[in-house]
């Protein structure tokens, strides 16, 4: 079967043209003009070519046309708008055929229109001789007779209809024109941006963020781009650290001096050579307290003298030597099994000084290590970027990669075949795993390496008093919450660590929803009752009065258990997390942490030590330090994750966040992308992938 959707499209479409032909008073069809019946003229053609697609064509002289939307590429008319004639593209199926698509349209119409007759229907030729099929007939809607024309072809995996429209008479005095419009359609092969094949690219969705920070290594905390950029080691997509820029390293006798052997082919993409130094000046970049770098400390801190350069009690980094070009030697605090697992996160990547130098700008036009160039950066229009033919590990399979921005629902363009890769929000899941649709065969799903939670601000009142924060912890209502905001699509968060995390343990209970005991609670705090708290903001990441379900559904939980009125405000998303990191916000806050590297250290330690840099709620216990600083230096695997598991019971039972959710994730790969590997954490994904677009319809 077809996709309905599409063909349904197409009907609204038409209904709606239809509606406005109606609506005008019927007139007989134009009388050409003397320039369209003198033979001795020649008036040129208006000419209209999609290069995305692949498709050119012409339309006749006085005929218009307009973009397309909901779904076509391009509308034409006639003059004075009689006949309308439409261009539809979507991905082929590999048992479609140029008459079989005709035939799905036709049995579409047939539902919603009477007394269907077919005049013609047979196999038609295109531009260059392109095979097509070409459907004539006449149906009644509103009680008028409408007359269309349905033509359908298939090239490189890509299905093109060319819907027409029209009253009989106007249809058939129109139809020289628009036999010429149908038969001067060219398919061939698409090319992006004016010079990329279709089959060359790669192709996402995405956005664009007006906080340059997040594009910069040493400041980022969205991931930062791993196409680009690269460090000493990373992961494969199966979370194996491998050697990246390192190809080896040495670790000494008490665990405390690394010294990493550079790759001698590493270079930039300007082409020089990347040596030790490059990585002393990016790191002590990252540690100087000018660059207001809000990661350093979470993922360098544990070399010696990165602290006190933060601080800016020093000028360098004493633990880190160029010890020749090749050689780099890096000394840490202490005996650590996780410390190589943080340099793959991008503070440890190493940058070009003079790129660098030229200004803020200079993440517009980074000069990386990574698989890929970013060769093309138009704002909030597209990102391009041209594989690395010099990259130390080997040039990527695909030559280009696109992201489009900000152009419309990810999963409409995917339907459309507008983009190769896509997740899927968790509204849309329940449609694309049902086995009757067709998007279901291209699901990947896999589970996160995510905690999503709410932030009780421990230095503010009233969230000061432990009874106060176990109160909203235990008016939330986990199971309701994850019902009504994420459609069913995520696990309960009893505790900290997600499922597949070790240190995860599926049998914890956490602070569970228990309503009698959180207002009994609230009575013993030292506020005593909900009137006599303080008002309480919840900030989140939104615009204007904007409040998000998630918000929406804690607040009247919160109001409904407890009593609790709770007021509402809105940071700019691009702003959001330096605003948290820089203590603006309210008591309340929404957060959420992702595993940087698979070990219960990153989530634990980094996020509620004492004076954390993620520890953005202020909590702090001495006994939970204590158990996070034996568990860094802990080499018994057993031993150390048993402390980890204290370490989680004494945050839940402290209740400095509440938390909510692991993720699920859904996402759709087209077929012609091979390799694709679910990877709960962000790797340099795409130097694995391969394009083969040898089973797609021609």
């Amino acid at each position: 079967m077809r996709n309905n959707r599409f063909l349904s499209a197409i009907l609204m479409l038409l209904v709606a043209a239809f509606a406005c032909q109606f609506a005008r008073t019927p007139s007989a069809p134009s009388t050409p003009s003397p320039q369209q019946v003198d033979a001795t003229s020649t008036p040129a053609a208006n000419e209209y070519t999609n290069s995305d697609y692949g498709v050119r064509l012409r339309y006749p002289e006085g005929w218009t046309s307009k973009p397309g939307t909901d779904g076509y590429i391009i509308m034409f008319m006639s003059p004075g708008e009689e006949v309308y004639a439409s261009l539809w593209i979507q991905p082929a199926r590999d048992q479609d055929t140029p008459e079989s698509l005709v035939k799905a349209t036709k049995d579409a119409f047939a539902k919603s229109y009477t007394d269907l007759k077919v005049i013609d229907n047979a196999k038609s030729k295109i531009g260059n001789g392109q095979a097509a099929w070409t459907s004539i007939f006449t149906a009644t809607s509103q009680n008028r007779v409408l007359k269309f024309n349905v033509t359908a072809a298939i090239y490189g995996g890509q299905s093109f209809f060319m819907v027409s429209s029209a009253d009989p008479s106007a249809y058939d005095q129109r139809a020289d024109d628009l036999n010429a419009l149908i038969k001067s359609m060219t398919l061939e092969k698409p090319k992006l941006y004016g010079d990329i094949p279709r089959d060359q690219a790669l192709i996402y969705e995405g956005g664009e963020s007006t906080n340059l920070d997040e594009y910069d290594p040493a400041k980022t905390h969205s991931g930062g781009d791993k196409r680009i950029f690269s460090g000493l080691v990373t992961f494969d997509p199966k979370l194996n650290l491998i050697p990246d820029l390192a190809e080896a390293w040495d670790v000494s006798a008490d665990g405390m001096t690394y010294t990493f052997h550079l790759r001698k082919n590493a270079r930039f993409h300007s082409g020089r050579a990347v040596v030790a130094q490059d990585f002393v000046y990016s790191w002590e970049r990252a540690a100087n307290p000018k660059t207001k770098s809000d990661t350093v400390l979470t993922y360098l801190g544990d070399i010696v003298g990165v602290a006190e350069m933060k601080s800016g009690k020093a000028d360098h980094i004493s633990g880190l030597k160029a010890v020749d070009e090749h050689t780099l030697q890096v000394t840490i605090d202490a005996p650590k099994p996780y410390f190589l697992l943080k340099l793959t996160y991008p503070t440890g990547y190493v940058l070009d000084k003079t790129n660098v130098e030229i200004g803020k700008e200079w993440v517009r036009k980074p000069n990386g290590t990574g698989p890929y160039k970013l060769t093309r950066w138009d704002s909030f229009k597209v990102m391009i970027y041209e594989r690395n033919m010099d990259y130390h590990l080997g040039p990527p399979s695909v030559p280009y990669i696109i992201v489009r921005l900000y152009t419309g629902d990810a999963l409409r363009l995917y339907e459309t075949g507008d983009i190769d890769i896509t997740g899927v929000s968790s509204y849309s899941v329940p449609r694309i795993t049902d086995p009757k649709e067709p998007l279901s065969k291209d699901v990947v799903k896999g589970v996160g390496l995510c905690t999503s939670y709410i932030v009780l601000d421990t230095s503010k009142p009233p969230f000061d008093d432990l009874k106060v924060r176990q109160a909203f912890a235990l008016a939330f209502n986990r199971q309701q919450y994850i019902q009504s905001v994420t459609n069913g699509v995520a696990l309960p968060a009893e505790g900290l660590y997600p499922p597949g995390l070790p240190g995860y343990d599926p049998n914890f209970k956490g602070l569970d929803f228990d309503p009698t005991r959180a207002r009994q609670l609230l009575k013993e705090s030292k506020y005593g009752s909900a009137a006599k708290l303080p008002p309480i903001t919840f900030t989140q990441g939104g615009f204007g009065t904007d409040v998000y379900p998630g918000t929406a559904a804690l607040a009247q939980m919160w109001q409904k258990t407890l009593g609790v009125q709770i007021n509402v405000e809105n940071i700019e998303p691009n702003k959001y997390s330096t605003l948290l990191h820089a203590g603006v916000h309210g008591q309340i806050f929404t957060g959420g942490w992702c595993a940087d590297y698979p070990d219960p250290e990153n989530f634990a330690d980094a996020l509620f030590h004492t004076g954390a840099p993620e520890n953005n709620g202020h909590y702090s216990n001495s006994a939970l330090d204590s158990i996070l600083e034996q568990a860094r230096t802990e080499r018994d695997v057993t031993k150390r994750m048993a402390l980890y598991q204290q370490a989680q019971q004494i945050i839940v039972q402290d209740a400095p966040v509440i938390f909510t959710s692991h993720s699920l994730s859904y996402i759709l790969v087209k077929p012609y992308v091979k390799g694709y590997v679910y990877s709960p954490i962000d790797t340099p994904l795409e130097r694995y992938l391969w394009l083969d677009w040898s089973d797609q319809p021609k």
